[in-house]
């Protein structure tokens, strides 16, 4: 059985949804599940050097929304879930090409660690992800391999596969993520509880033990 998560690694609500899914497969004793990530970019206009983070906020939500609200909204959710989330840490909004192609080229056992690490890096710390000497730090510190790791980045190493998942996510038609594709057959969007996961991994376990 295969799950396919859509994310972007700026997207809080992925966080928590992927914590959930992990939360529900830690709990699951059917048969084992292999998790695919692919990259989805919630806005690919963002230049490389980012954009000021409460200001683009503003823009998206058109000025309309209290923004401590959609924060706290999103602390609440995490902690939930067990995750923190301090915005008031985080300064930019980082084109997030790069940290889909660092997650990419690692090593498949890795890329989940990794995955994780720029999460918490971004939302806890408020580190630049967007940043190619951030990305390789964090790399290190999730104990990758980080010998050539640089020229790959530089070399433009990644940048196929993401193409591949936006393309991918594009024919799909998902326009908003998170967004998990479930055994290639089921779909879930949003940050669903671990109950749903559960859920859904039971009916198509039922399914193929009816045959």
């Amino acid at each position: 059985m295969r799950i396919e998560l859509f994310h972007d690694t700026v997207c809080p609500w992925c966080r928590i949804g992927k914590q959930n899914m992990l939360t529900a497969l830690s709990e699951w004793t059917g048969e084992p599940v292999e998790l695919s990530i692919r990259a989805y970019m919630l806005d690919a206009s963002i230049p490389v050097e980012g954009l000021p983070f409460k200001e683009t906020m503003q823009k998206k939500f058109g000025g309309q929304v209290d923004l401590s609200q959609v924060f706290s909204q999103v602390t609440e959710a995490g902690k939930g879930a067990g995750l923190a989330f301090d915005f008031d840490k985080v300064g930019f909004m980082p084109n997030t090409r790069m940290s889909h192609r660092l997650i990419a080229i690692v090593q498949q056992e890795s890329k989940l660690s990794m995955l994780e690490a720029i999460n918490k890096a971004y939302f806890e710390d408020g580190r630049d992800i967007g940043s190619l000497e951030v990305l390789l730090k964090l790399a290190q510190e999730t104990g990758i391999e980080t010998a050539g790791l640089r020229e790959r980045l530089t070399g433009g190493e990644g940048e196929e596969e993401v193409a591949q998942d936006l393309a991918y996510g594009h024919d799909v038609g998902i326009t908003g993520v998170p967004f998990f594709i479930i055994d290639g057959k089921y779909a879930l969007t949003g940050a669903q509880p671990p109950s749903v996961f559960t859920q859904v991994l039971q009916k198509i376990a039922e399914e193929k033990s009816n045959g």
